[in-house]
């Protein structure tokens, strides 16, 4: 087993200030990319990962992660995390989750199929809470 690398945590960060990219600074301490973001995580230089299972509870296959359901979806989720994410990506987001609610749809998944819309529960529906969670973020 080897021994564990120090990594100075405040050379790190002044590292990462100028822009150093992963593979630079592993060279520099001597670690591997895989040991420069640990040591980032724990200095806190990492974004916090970002948790989309509420608004995608689903398993999707690999074919349908990138379709437009899934990215609208995602990007609904990072806005009600507090994630910025650029204008055009939202607003396409937002319209189409409006679309749906005003439509009383809502969004449904199999991995044969993909995402297909389906009648909104009368509870509320995926894509009615995604949405509402996403404009609560914007409006603070």
């Amino acid at each position: 087993m080897g021994r564990k690398a120090l990594i100075d945590q405040e050379e790190l960060r002044r590292l990462a200030g100028q822009g150093l990219s992963n593979a630079e600074l592993a060279a520099r301490f001597g670690v591997s990319e895989s040991g420069i973001l640990q040591a980032k995580r724990a200095a806190g230089l990492s974004k916090p990962m970002l948790d989309h299972s509420r608004a995608i509870p689903w398993k999707l296959d690999r074919a349908h992660s990138q379709s437009g359901p899934a990215t609208n979806l995602r990007n609904l989720s990072s806005v009600a995390q507090g994630r910025a994410i650029p204008a055009e990506k939202l607003n396409t987001a937002l319209r189409w989750a409006d679309r749906l609610v005003a439509a009383g749809l809502d969004i449904a998944y199999d991995t044969e199929h993909g995402f297909h819309e389906v009648p909104a529960p009368e509870d509320g529906s995926l894509v009615e809470r995604v949405l509402a969670e996403a404009r609560s973020a914007v409006a603070d």
